[in-house]
């Protein structure tokens, strides 16, 4: 067998030895049976009773509205949190699992939630109770260690849940904070002409002229960021400041890598005026402009990572394991 025949091989073997382990892990689950029956029943009244405004989607299901809202991209989160629950899979397992009655109350909690969203037509708020009903079956298959393990995985579904009106706010302030750093940027360390009117940028010589709309405002690079930040935040770090200390770090990033590329529009168009700033608008070849905030927020991620990492123990020091507060560090004795 040639080289390329024992890689196809192996990568197959691996496939095969990955989809075994988790059918494992899948039968070693308790109560199955009635996490399925009550998954299945939980979907489809969401599916049937989900949506009632009917305006611009007219269909009942809640997952239609989903799409309509964020396109293919609203299921990127439920997948990276089955995908970080198949990462810690053994440490969950390891938990004492079993039937837990109060789940049943946060079941509850979102079916009232949900007849409450659906009377007063606020799908956003039926998006909430379904996710709280779901960590509820969880919760009442598998008990409140499983509940309390995986709640930071779970936490990502938030992102699954559409800003609506919030977003103008947030997007408004965002485009105005990317201008009014544009407009310093260029100035004082490009030395560019720039006019900045509210949202507006202007060459003076009448060159080019740019606004900084709603879809250029950073909004979905700084979802993307910190939905980013979040998951790396939980595989790479126990300790609860750090992973909200790379969480945090996520809202510049966002800000600063729509400021790169802003002005790259910017010096673009101050080269080669309004056609050669379009380009770069437009993303250029294969769209690599459009990646520049995500790259660069991934590039200051690693970096925050880095940084927030766990220090080895110094010379004469023992570093033990850390808690989940925290680090502790303790000196021998003499």
């Amino acid at each position: 067998m040639n080289k390329l025949g024992q890689n196809e091989a192996s990568g197959m073997g691996r496939r095969e030895s990955l989809a075994g382990e988790l059918r494992g892990c899948w039968e070693r689950l308790p109560n199955k049976g009635l996490f399925v029956t009550l998954l299945a029943g939980w979907a489809a009244l969401f599916h049937l009773a989900g949506n009632s405004t009917l305006g611009y989607v007219r269909s009942p299901s809640l997952f239609a509205f989903m799409l309509d809202e964020y396109g293919d991209l609203w299921a990127v989160p439920l997948l990276a949190v089955l995908g970080l629950y198949g990462w810690k899979r053994k440490e969950l397992l390891g938990l004492p699992l079993g039937w837990w009655p109060p789940g049943l109350l946060l079941i509850g909690l979102g079916a009232a939630l949900h007849v409450f969203a659906f009377l007063v037509q606020q799908p956003k708020l039926s998006i909430i109770a379904m996710w709280a009903g779901l960590y509820g079956v969880m919760g009442l298959a598998w008990g409140a260690a499983w509940l309390r393990r995986g709640f930071f995985p779970f936490f990502l579904l938030v992102l699954c849940v559409p800003l609506g009106e919030l977003a103008s706010a947030v997007t408004f302030h965002l485009r105005l904070l990317t201008c009014q750093l544009v407009d310093l940027a260029a100035n004082y360390l490009l030395a560019i002409d720039v006019e900045r009117q509210g949202t507006v940028l202007i060459n003076p010589a009448g060159h080019y002229q740019y606004e900084v709309e709603a879809a250029c405002s950073g909004l979905r690079s700084l979802i993307a960021t910190v939905g980013l930040a979040l998951v790396l935040a939980f595989v790479w770090f126990r300790a609860w400041w750090r992973r909200a200390a790379l969480v945090a770090a996520a809202f510049p990033l966002a800000v600063l890598g729509n400021l790169a590329r802003m002005l790259a529009i910017i010096i673009a168009a101050d080269l080669g005026g309004q056609a050669a700033g379009n380009r770069v608008h437009e993303g250029g070849p294969l769209g690599v402009y459009s990646l520049m905030p995500y790259a660069l927020a991934f590039a200051g991620l690693s970096l925050a990572g880095h940084w927030l990492r766990e220090r080895p123990a110094k010379h004469g020091e023992a570093c033990g394991p850390e808690p989940e507060g925290g680090t502790t560090w303790t000196k021998p004795n003499g």
